[in-house]
């Protein structure tokens, strides 16, 4: 049951966005996170090319994330794993849709550690 009113609940936020505002808003966050490397001082390159964003590392390893509009959701791979995330309209926030519901940045910050071996915080604008 749980799972069904998770899937209602994540279906009524979908529903209030259309295509094109889809993408206004992953193009933005894309955008945004390219901001938030810059401002960390990290030692992370990265490439957006359509519509897909690419952190590399020094180590050689790499997360990626592409925009996922028939779902629409932001997808992102990691040595971690694969990871979704929705758009909150509310709290105008990307929340993974899974495990613990991490709020992107909180999780992108927690991977970029990881990978890199070092503390990287990224945060939102």
């Amino acid at each position: 049951m749980a799972d069904a009113a998770a899937e209602r609940q994540r279906s009524n936020r979908l529903l209030d966005m259309n295509e094109n505002e889809f993408h206004t808003i992953a193009d933005q966050t894309l955008e945004d996170i390219q901001d938030a490397i810059d401002e960390s001082g990290a030692d992370i390159d990265y490439e957006e090319v359509g519509g897909v964003l690419t952190l590399e590392f020094d180590n050689g390893s790499k997360i990626i994330f592409s925009k996922q509009p028939p779902a629409k959701q932001l997808w992102m791979a990691s040595r971690s794993g694969g990871f979704h995330f929705d758009y909150h309209s509310v709290t105008a926030q990307w929340v993974c849709d899974s495990g613990a519901n991490e709020e992107l940045y909180v999780m992108l910050s927690r991977l970029c550690s990881e990978q890199c071996e070092n503390s990287v915080t990224l945060s939102p604008p």
